[in-house]
């Protein structure tokens, strides 16, 4: 064991402790899978990351580092806030990418690149690797998992970018709030899949006139995001891939606009904001980073 450079950072929020935790190491270099994971779990939070150098082939394609993504249980492809946390604490700590104003971080879908937009960091959100309607079987099981009509999904979509997420639109913001899902249920979206199952990201869009947390421009949706799992049901504060992929199927599918933020974690007393914009080809999905705790963890 050493001693590694560490940050908790808390992403999509601009106050720290009101969006979504994540555990950065910055230095992962020696470390076993194993012992990433056991951190990961020891954490208690739901991501921890790993920053590493790029591979011979991203940093020939234009990586500034390498990223290893893990949840309590299990290694991810790509998450969302984890990437821009990662990226926050990176720059933070003095890394310095090869073109000016561009970070591209190589994790396990490929190369992800991030910009600064303003104050915010974004990243451009990574293809879906399934996309299209759900199955009928699976809106209905939804729909009585979340304790809704099945009337009161509006429209529905694959969202998987490599977290595998099901989308659902409910009729308003104020029925995603008063949601109080059954995780038993849920759970039954995939039976014999390894790792969680059913999760479920659901949207209702607001009519709100500003932003009451903040008094700026008005929040167009609220978000939450359900994780049935053996010990029940978990509910993520703030969900950058989530929150990527319902603006690939709303935005595609014209039923929000080309600029717009949504809220996550309400529900839960946090106050995030993820802040989207379709640029040309590109979504990209940003919000507040701060830095919580700064200095070394034994690994």
């Amino acid at each position: 064991m050493r001693l590694r450079p560490f940050q908790q950072v808390d992403v999509f929020t601009a106050t720290a402790y009101r969006g979504n935790p994540l555990a950065v190491v910055l230095d992962g270099s020696g470390l076993s899978t194993e012992a990433m994971q056991q951190f990961t779990d020891w954490t208690n939070l739901s991501e921890a990351t790993f920053v590493l150098p790029p591979t011979p082939e991203g940093r020939a394609t234009g990586a500034d580092y390498r990223v290893r993504i893990f949840c309590p249980g299990r290694e991810l492809p790509f998450a969302g806030h984890p990437t821009l946390g990662t990226c926050h604490a990176w720059l933070q700590t003095g890394g310095q990418p090869q073109v000016a104003g561009r970070v591209v971080q190589e994790c396990g879908v490929g190369l992800v690149t991030l910009r600064r937009d303003g104050e915010r960091l974004a990243f451009a959100a990574p293809p879906l690797i399934q996309s299209g309607p759900l199955p009928e079987a699976d809106v209905q099981l939804i729909a009585r998992g979340l304790g809704v009509a099945r009337s009161d999904v509006v429209a529905h979509a694959w969202c998987d970018n490599g977290p595998r997420w099901r989308g659902v639109l409910l009729r308003s913001a104020a029925q995603v709030l008063a949601l109080q899902p059954d995780g038993a249920v849920l759970a039954g979206l995939d039976v014999g899949v390894v790792g969680p199952r059913g999760k479920v990201g659901v949207v209702g869009a607001t009519d709100a006139a500003t932003d009451s947390a903040t008094g700026d421009e008005a929040i167009a949706f609220e978000v939450r995001a359900f994780l049935p799992g053996h010990s029940g049901l978990m509910e993520d504060p703030v969900t950058g891939s989530l929150n990527a992929a319902l603006a690939q199927w709303l935005i595609g599918a014209g039923l929000a606009p080309a600029r717009y933020i949504a809220s996550q974690g309400t529900a839960l007393g946090r106050a995030g904001r993820v802040h989207v914009q379709q640029d040309g080809a590109d979504i990209w999905v940003g919000g507040h980073t701060a830095t919580c705790i700064s200095g070394t963890v034994r690994l």
